[in-house]
């Protein structure tokens, strides 16, 4: 039966989550062929659908529910058994799993570097954040600490020491008409269409694109996206500008992209987030690792 595989088991388990053939694909770094094989195979296996899909969506079944149930936290216990297996035989005792929404790894090293030396017998793994239901990721155990954009305001989260605080950027195409000013404001960029992300807390994707201006007026996000190619892809065909912080100008420089300084925005902070209930040695460990050496120079 297919669902005794592993890989079987992670492929319907991420399709479950995404609902989304393409985005599960990209997770698990295979086809989405492989994808859609592996959960006919499934379908066939147990003698009904598991996904209802059509060219528009993809859904659980009830079936295809009950089954995730069943097997989240036996996959779960599974992978930590075997993970902790292969950390046995390297000598290590525990693996700290990082995501992290900013792309200035290179900058951020001496955090990485210093936790390392400091806890040789711990691993420590890191991982670019997914943009869907960004907290998930820490609720569902699948990683320990998430580094990202400040203020987090979840009863069930602890908010960490700050890493940096950065202004922001306007990115627009190449070509755009905002293009002829140095600098822009958020009254200016209000008359264009901004990017959107769904699933995210509102509060918190504000603080990122505001929902208003200083003045009051409506910022309009439309462009619904997934990750950071496609904010690039909207932003190039000029169909949305996107604010970023201004660590991306130095990490995707692009001749079709320009990034102009948004003068009217106060600094966007990023720190350590973790769940409250699962904290431990190796998370306390690396959050007195960012305090000591304090938030990168501004």
């Amino acid at each position: 039966m297919g669902l005794v595989e592993l890989r079987d088991i992670e492929i319907f388990l991420t399709l479950a989550e995404e609902l989304h053939f393409g985005r599960a694909a990209e997770r698990l770094h295979v086809s989405v062929a492989r994808i859609s094989q592996a959960i006919k195979k499934q379908e066939r296996a147990i003698g009904a659908e598991l996904f209802a899909r059509n060219s528009h969506s993809v859904r659980l079944t009830r079936l295809g529910e009950q089954l995730r149930d069943d097997l989240r936290q036996l996959h779960q216990n599974l992978t930590h058994s075997l993970e902790r297996a292969r950390l046995a035989a390297r000598g290590k005792t525990g693996t700290l799993r990082v995501s992290l929404f900013p792309v200035n790894i290179q900058e951020l090293r001496r955090y990485f570097e210093t936790f390392r030396a400091r806890h040789p017998q711990w691993e420590l793994r890191l991982r670019v954040s997914a943009y869907q239901d960004p907290f998930a990721q820490l609720r569902n155990g699948e990683v320990d600490i998430l580094v990202t954009w400040l203020p987090v305001e979840e009863p069930d989260l602890t908010v960490g020491p700050l890493l940096f605080a950065e202004p922001r950027v306007l990115a627009v195409a190449g070509d755009h008409a905002l293009t002829r000013w140095s600098s822009v404001s958020l009254e200016a960029v209000s008359d264009f269409q901004h990017i959107a992300v769904k699933s995210m807390p509102s509060y918190w994707f504000d603080h990122y694109v505001p929902e208003l201006t200083p003045k009051g007026r409506l910022i309009e996000r439309t462009a619904n996206v997934t990750n950071v190619e496609e904010i690039f892809m909207h932003t190039v065909l000029g169909e949305a500008v996107a604010l970023f912080p201004v660590h991306v100008t130095r990490y995707y420089g692009r001749p079709d992209i320009a990034y102009l300084p948004v003068k009217d925005m106060d600094a966007l902070p990023y720190g350590l987030v973790w769940l409250s209930a699962a904290e431990n040695d190796m998370m306390r460990a690396f959050a007195r690792v960012v305090r000591g050496l304090g938030p990168l120079p501004g």
